[in-house]
């Protein structure tokens, strides 16, 4: 029989790897001392007033990133909303997205009343290309929202000029990138506004939550007021007066992130060095290519540590190679994220009407085509979870034994291809592999 006889674990030989990774999220006996300090004060939510430590991370969050302000709200997707909405995208408006993010960047447009418009991604950072934003850009356009995705970002001087020259507003997507710096410059601080998510498999995280980061006190004030039910800023400078939501974040998620602003850059420089090794080991495999480095980023960040996987044919696709990886102990995803516009997350038609009002033909995305991304989402991108560089140097070893091993049996996979065709055609909906690590 041919698995008992492989040495690959998909086929029935013994993993490289049997034991458990680091576990993630991280706490200390601190964290445990702020939510007991919560609990008994029976102040448990409703940012901004009375709770006292969301006003406190905020700042401390923002001034870590080289924001003047920060606001905290509910989730990342709601960070984004909130941005579209304080900067005036409104009802009809385009806003310029990657093809290549998670679903939810593009699905905040839509709630936020306006148009996703997708464009392509660079090759070797998988973030937005500023060529492709060029080409996107029509008379509709209003804003751009740069995703700084897994351990890459947006080259953002390029983008902020066009911005400039085409007068469109800038959103940073930072749901990745918590602590990292581009070219000195802190994640969410480079754009106009700037969303991060604290979502359970961030870099930070409180299980849910998110936060704005902006410099601008007009748009500060209006975040404050979509958030707390339309109700004025503690500033109230400019005194607009709107109908808002109740996007607040809890006092306990704010005593969470409180920490895990304390624990942020001991864990990046785990992640980094680990990381560094990492690649180190993978340049030495033929068939993989770990993404190249990206000179304008002076801080690391690796929510996902990201290769690429370039086999000589294609007898071997890439989902059958991370099922395979997967089951020498390393847990992976390959379709972490799609193309968004082929997506079944991303059913954009025809529950949105300004897909359609104002237009001589609705907007249908069954049009899109974004090679670069669809290239990425189903033949090429290996994303591996950040708690497994959170460890030590055998844990890097073992991760990288099991990519040579995996690449070593191609034959084998190949050989057994048909009985393992199924896992090309799963539908992210479907599947629900890799989602315990996301936990989206």
């Amino acid at each position: 029989m041919v698995g008992a006889m492989s040495a690959l674990a998909i086929l029935g030989g013994e993993p490289v790897r049997c034991r458990p990774f680091t576990l993630w999220p991280q706490f200390t006996e601190s964290d445990a001392r702020r939510l007991q300090s919560v609990l008994e004060s029976r102040n448990w939510g409703g940012y901004p007033f009375p709770n006292t430590l969301a006003d406190e991370f905020a700042r401390k969050f923002a001034s870590r990133h080289g924001a003047k302000y920060g606001c905290c709200v509910a989730n990342g997707t709601i960070a984004l909303v909130a941005a579209l909405q304080a900067s005036g995208v409104g009802f009809g408006d385009e806003v310029i997205v990657p093809a290549y993010t998670w679903e939810g960047t593009a699905a905040a447009v839509l709630f936020a009343g306006a148009v996703p418009v997708f464009a392509d991604i660079d090759p070797d950072t998988y973030c937005l290309d500023v060529n492709a934003v060029r080409e996107a850009i029509t008379p509709r356009t209003k804003a751009v929202i740069a995703v700084h995705l897994a351990m890459r970002f947006t080259e953002m001087d390029p983008l902020i000029d066009l911005a400039a020259e085409r007068d469109l507003i800038v959103i940073e997507d930072c749901a990745h990138a918590h602590g990292g710096e581009y070219k000195g410059r802190g994640a969410g601080s480079m754009g106009d506004l700037g969303c991060f998510s604290f979502q359970s498999s961030k870099l930070m995280t409180s299980g849910e939550g998110g936060i704005v980061t902006t410099s601008r006190l007009d748009y500060f004030e209006l975040l404050q007021s979509l958030t707390n039910c339309g109700r004025a800023s503690a500033t109230d400078q400019f005194r607009r007066r709107i109908v808002g939501c109740n996007y607040r974040i809890t006092e306990f998620q704010a005593a969470l992130l409180l920490g895990q602003l304390e624990q942020l850059d001991y864990w990046a420089e785990r992640r980094s060095r680990n990381a560094a090794l990492l690649t180190q080991a993978l340049c030495g495999i033929e068939g993989v290519r770990p993404l190249p480095p990206q000179p304008s980023l002076t801080r690391d960040t690796i929510y996902n540590y990201v290769f690429q996987y370039r086999p000589p044919d294609d007898r071997v696709h890439r989902d059958v190679f991370v099922a395979a990886l997967e089951a020498e102990g390393i847990p992976c995803d390959g379709r972490f994220y799609e193309a968004v516009y082929r997506s079944d997350l991303f059913p954009a038609q025809p529950d949105f009407p300004q897909l359609r009002i104002g237009r001589d033909e609705p907007v249908d995305y069954s049009r899109c085509y974004c090679p670069v991304a669809e290239r990425a989402a189903y033949h090429e991108s290996v994303w591996l979870p950040q708690f497994l560089l959170l460890g030590d140097e055998q844990d890097v070893e073992d991760i990288a034994r099991a990519v040579a091993k995996v690449v070593a049996g191609r034959d084998e996979l190949a050989a057994a291809g048909s009985g393992l065709a199924e896992l090309k055609s799963m539908s992210r909906a479907e599947r629900p592999k890799f989602e315990k690590h996301k936990n989206y």
